[in-house]
């Protein structure tokens, strides 16, 4: 990596990463990462991304993570939605209990059970529920399809994954139990939204400080599971 900075009176302080072999949007995002205080802040912390102080954020408001509960994690690499789970559960000292899954590897995290393995895998919510051994209180999704640069289709297939969680999450919580799943801007499926608002007590969106202002994500929260319990 090579990368200056100006320092001084009246001088941009922001660090900059010279072009060398690289194209303007690799280069506008190292430079992105680089200033950005939420990622500064992640490696001072011990936080695996930046994602992790959206997510605290979202908990210290909405207290969807409780002592000895039980958290599904979609979509976890790296890791830090895990990591907070983890601690504020109880998870890291036997008592709560964490289950993720990502297609990505992921460094283990004390208190966290992971499993390798595409979300959309047959398998994968079979493998899921026999992990927790009964009924979550929380599903987390943090899961966006790759980037195709096309904000339509980038939409469609984030949203298609968030069905799917959905689905998932009716199967699995608890009543009273909570989802979490990002979204992009575009519009949330008139559909999810009418299912979600069957099911649960409460239904919003979202948007953390630390996503960034640029960023098309938001966060679709749906608090208090009516009903009988999982499937």
């Amino acid at each position: 990596m090579t990368a200056s900075g100006k320092k001084g009176k009246g001088r941009d302080l922001k660090t900059r990463v010279r072009a060398r072999g690289r194209t303007p949007s690799s280069r506008a995002w190292l430079e992105r990462q680089l200033n950005d205080p939420y990622v500064a802040r992640a490696k001072r912390e011990g936080y695996r991304a930046r994602s992790a102080y959206k997510f605290l954020e979202i908990d210290d408001k909405h207290h969807l993570l409780k002592p000895g509960g039980r958290v599904v994690d979609l979509g976890a690499a790296p890791g830090s939605w895990s990591q907070i789970a983890a601690k504020r559960v109880g998870a890291d000292a036997g008592k709560g209990q964490v289950v993720a899954i990502d297609v990505l590897d992921m460094v283990p995290i004390p208190g966290v059970a992971f499993m390798k393995l595409d979300f959309l895998d047959p398998e994968a919510p079979d493998r899921l529920k026999a992990a927790l051994g009964g009924p979550a209180d929380v599903v987390l999704s943090d899961m966006a399809a790759n980037a195709t640069g096309h904000r339509k289709t980038d939409h469609l297939k984030t949203m298609a994954l968030v069905e799917a969680a959905a689905e998932f999450a009716f199967e699995v919580l608890a009543p009273g139990g909570a989802f979490l799943a990002k979204v992009l801007q575009g519009g949330t499926e008139v559909s999810l939204l009418a299912m979600l608002k069957q099911r649960f007590a409460s239904v919003k969106h979202v948007k953390p400080a630390a996503s960034r202002a640029d960023s098309a994500e938001l966060y679709l929260l749906a608090t208090g599971l009516r009903g009988s319990g999982p499937r």
